[in-house]
């Protein structure tokens, strides 16, 4: 299944930047975007959330999942100075839960339905799906903001 090696793929390739440097943490991919380390534990919070709805959505029907302020997290959870390594384990383990639940589930409840507060109706398989772009997309900018 692509979507396994895809979730497996970004995994890898994202482990390795939670043992940078604080100078490369501090690096951003734009002026007044968030840095490496920003990036970093919004990914680890975002895992989580997907997580959660996927989780929603293969066991509970008509539910609805809400949407979350990603910069006020960055901003309230204090992005800056919050534990990376903590983070990194975080992001680990709970993309592996991801990826047992899409061995299990991608095929046979993907098409199971709920509702997202922002965004409206959503399946399974779009929020496995969203969880690999998710992860690609950031990464994009993590190696934009090193090239720096």
């Amino acid at each position: 299944m692509d979507i396994l090696n895809q979730l497996k793929k970004t995994k890898e390739q994202t482990l390795p930047y939670f043992n940078l440097g604080e100078e490369d943490l501090r690096k951003t991919y734009a002026l007044g975007k968030w840095t490496v380390k920003e990036l970093l534990h919004h990914l680890a919070d975002a895992e989580t959330v997907l997580y959660e709805r996927i989780r929603r959505g293969i066991s509970e029907k008509n539910v609805v999942v809400w949407g979350f302020d990603q910069d006020a997290w960055c901003e309230k959870l204090d992005y800056k100075n919050q534990n990376l390594a903590l983070n990194k384990a975080i992001y680990s383990a709970t993309r592996d839960a991801v990826i047992s639940l899409t061995k299990c589930y991608y095929q046979s409840h993907g098409a199971n339905q709920y509702v997202h507060s922002e965004t409206g109706l959503r399946t399974v398989k779009d929020e496995i799906d969203k969880v690999a772009w998710h992860n690609a997309h950031h990464l994009n900018q993590i190696e934009i903001a090193l090239k720096s």
